[in-house]
């Protein structure tokens, strides 16, 4: 979308399906800052949340890995 949308941000935050008042502070906020409004790259902490997620989710699937190979050989070692 551009500044050359026809209608009014209220009409193309209906037509988006978007809040018009998010619509006009997106639009205001890409006006003063230009291409680096929107860096999207998120916040450093976000970044590390994401990264924390993941890895917390790789050693949850190898300690149940583990925890099923140890019953495993607990059963077959009776």
């Amino acid at each position: 979308m551009t500044k050359q949308a026809e209608g009014s941000i209220t009409q193309v935050a209906k037509d988006l399906g978007l809040n018009a008042a998010m619509l006009g502070r997106w639009c205001r906020e890409a006006g003063k800052r230009g291409h680096k409004a929107f860096p999207g790259t998120g916040m450093p902490h976000d970044q590390e949340v994401a990264r924390l997620k993941r890895e917390l989710a790789l050693v949850t699937r190898e300690r149940d890995v583990l925890q099923e190979a140890a019953a495993f050989f607990a059963k077959t070692s009776r």
